[in-house]
């Protein structure tokens, strides 16, 4: 339930919304999530380790909104996108979790040491994550849309 009013909360104030599908804009948020896929294996590769952890989480983060404008859903809260992939699609949001758990902490803080190995893990969590996203927008159908809307909808109580 305090999950329900999160996403009730992130409506009030404008951030997560109903609008119209658009095949367009998730093919542009596929795009940047590839481009940051690769970006991340170019970061590691130059030893970019810190760098490289961030963008991998961008390329999951990015499919995730790819699936979400597919259906027709505008969330601009990354925790609040990560809830949704769980809760209303069903799908295991728990390597985009970590992901996002290590970008902040990638990012925000100095007192870490991050390996290469680590990196590679990353890598693989994000492809994996991006394979199971992508095979999922692969099969969408007219009617799963109109249902996931209206599964958001009874979440915002409407």
């Amino acid at each position: 339930m305090k999950k329900i009013n999160f996403l009730i909360k992130l409506q009030k104030e404008g951030k997560l919304r109903i609008v119209d599908p658009s095949s367009e804009i998730m093919a542009s948020y596929r795009c940047k999530s590839e481009s940051n896929l690769i970006s991340a294996k170019i970061l590691l590769e130059n030893n970019r380790l810190e760098e490289a952890v961030s963008i991998a989480y961008y390329s999951m983060y990015n499919l995730l909104n790819a699936l979400l404008f597919g259906v027709g859903i505008k969330c601009e809260n990354h925790s609040g996108a990560i809830f949704l992939l769980s809760e209303l699609f069903n799908l295991d949001n728990s390597r985009i979790s970590f992901a996002k758990k290590e970008r902040v902490d990638k990012q925000y803080y100095v007192d870490f040491n991050v390996t290469k190995k680590q990196v590679l893990e990353m890598l693989e969590i994000a492809e994996e994550n991006n394979k199971e996203i992508l095979n999922f927008i692969a099969h969408l159908k007219n009617e799963d849309i109109i249902g996931y809307r209206n599964k958001l909808l009874k979440f915002l109580g409407k």
